[in-house]
C-alpha cells in the first residue's frame, strides 16, 4: 500500500507533541514529506523525526508535495490555509476550532465540497474510547431519547501562559474556543447532532485580569488579558433537547473537572468516568464500565481515521458540517455576552 504524504503545516507545542509521535507509530500508512512553521528553526527541528522531508516557511511549498496536510497553526490562519489546500487538491486535518468564526467555517465546507477533498477539525474526544462506547450505548437505546446535557470542561488556576493562547486577534477567544470547544463538540454528538436554535451566553475574565492571580501554566500578564477565562451558556436545540454547559480556564474549584452528562427519558449516561443509570424493572440501576474496547491513544484512532478517509476506506469521525456547529454556537455564546440577549439561530 502506498504510503499517504502528508506534510506538517505549523510545528509548534501541539504538532511536536501530540500529532508527530502519532505520524510515527503510523510510519507504514503515511510519511511526513513537508514541514512548514514560519520559524525555520522550530520547522527544521520537527523534521528531523522523519526522513529528509522539505523544510520551508511558505506554507504554499507544501501543497505539490502531499496528499493531506495538518494544520497546527494559530486559529487566525486555520481558513486561510485549509481553503488554499483544498483547493490545491490536497485534504486536510485541522486543529480545532475550525476557525474564527462561522463565517470562515462556512467558507472552509464549502470549498471541501467543492473540491471533493477531505476536511477533518481535530476534536479528538469523540475519539476517546469510553466517548465511542457512550455513543454506542446512546445509538442502542439505552437511554431512550437524549433530552438534556449537561457539560462542564473546568480547569483550577491554568491558564496557558504561553504562545498566543491568550491573544485574541490570532485566537479569537479564550477557555472556550480553546478548551470548551471540545466538550461542545462531543455533548451535540453525544445527542445526536441537533440543530442549535437558541444561545443564551455569559463570558468573564475578572480573575485574570486581578494583579498578582496565581497560576499554574506560567506568567500570565493581567493588564494586556482580553479574552475570556470562563464561560456558562444554555443551548436549546430544534428537536426540544437543551444543554446546560460551563467551561473556565481558570474557576476557583477544588480540582479540575471533565464532565459530560446524558439525560434521555429511560436513563442516562456520564463521562468521565464512563457510566450507565437507568430505570428498570421497576429498580434504579447504576452500571459503571468494567471494560471498555478501543485504542488508547484518541489521537492515533484520529489520524487513523483521517488516512482512511482520504484513502477513501473510512468516513471522517468529524465531519466537517458538525464542526460548523460548534463554531456557530461559540459565535452565538461570544454574541450572547457581549449584547446581554440570547440569539436566535
Amino acid at each position: 500500500m502506498n504510503r499517504l504524504k502528508i506534510g506538517i503545516i505549523g510545528a509548534g507545542g501541539i504538532a511536536r507533541e501530540r500529532h508527530i509521535p502519532v505520524l510515527l507509530q503510523l510510519k507504514h500508512e503515511a510519511e511526513v514529506t513537508a514541514v512548514c512553521d514560519i520559524n525555520i528553526e522550530t520547522a527544521k527541528q520537527a523534521a528531523v523525526s522523519f526522513s529528509q522531508p522539505h523544510v520551508t516557511t511558505d506554507y504554499r511549498e507544501v501543497f505539490s508535495r502531499t496528499d493531506a496536510v495538518i494544520i497546527c497553526t494559530p486559529n487566525k490562519f486555520h481558513k486561510e490555509i485549509t481553503v488554499a489546500a483544498l483547493e490545491a487538491g490536497v485534504n486536510v486535518f485541522c486543529e480545532k476550532p475550525m476557525a474564527m468564526s462561522s463565517e470562515e467555517g462556512k467558507d472552509m465546507l464549502e470549498t471541501s465540497e467543492r473540491t471533493g477533498k477531505k476536511l477533518l477539525i481535530a476534536y479528538h474526544y469523540r475519539s476517546m474510547k469510553e466517548s465511542q462506547a457512550a455513543q454506542k450505548l446512546i445509538e442502542k437505546q439505552e437511554i431512550g431519547a437524549p433530552m438534556v446535557a449537561r457539560v462542564q470542561a473546568l480547569r483550577r488556576r491554568k491558564v496557558p501562559g504561553w504562545g498566543v493562547f491568550t491573544n485574541k486577534e490570532m485566537q479569537g477567544g479564550g477557555a472556550l474556543i480553546d478548551f470548551g470547544c471540545h466538550f461542545l463538540d462531543l455533548s451535540l454528538w453525544l445527542l445526536g447532532s441537533p440543530e442549535p436554535v437558541e444561545v443564551t451566553g455569559n463570558t468573564y475574565n475578572q480573575l485574570s485580569k486581578m494583579d498578582g492571580q496565581v497560576n499554574q501554566w506560567g506568567k500570565v500578564d493581567n493588564e494586556s488579558f482580553e479574552v475570556d477565562d470562563h464561560v456558562t451558556a444554555y443551548i436549546r436545540f430544534d428537536n426540544g433537547a437543551s444543554m446546560l454547559f460551563e467551561t473556565s480556564w481558570a474557576a476557583n474549584v477544588k480540582e479540575d473537572k471533565e464532565y459530560v452528562s446524558i439525560s434521555g427519558d429511560t436513563g442516562g449516561i456520564d463521562l468521565f468516568p464512563l457510566e450507565v443509570n437507568q430505570a428498570k424493572h421497576g429498580m434504579l440501576l447504576d452500571s459503571t464500565m468494567n471494560w471498555v474496547p478501543g485504542e488508547e491513544s484518541p489521537g492515533l484512532f484520529q489520524m487513523q481515521n483521517f488516512i482512511d478517509a482520504c484513502r477513501g476506506e473510512a468516513e471522517l469521525i468529524v465531519p466537517a458540517e458538525e464542526a460548523l456547529k460548534v463554531q456557530r454556537i461559540i459565535d452565538a455564546i461570544y454574541e450572547s455576552s457581549d449584547t446581554g440577549r440570547s440569539v436566535q439561530l
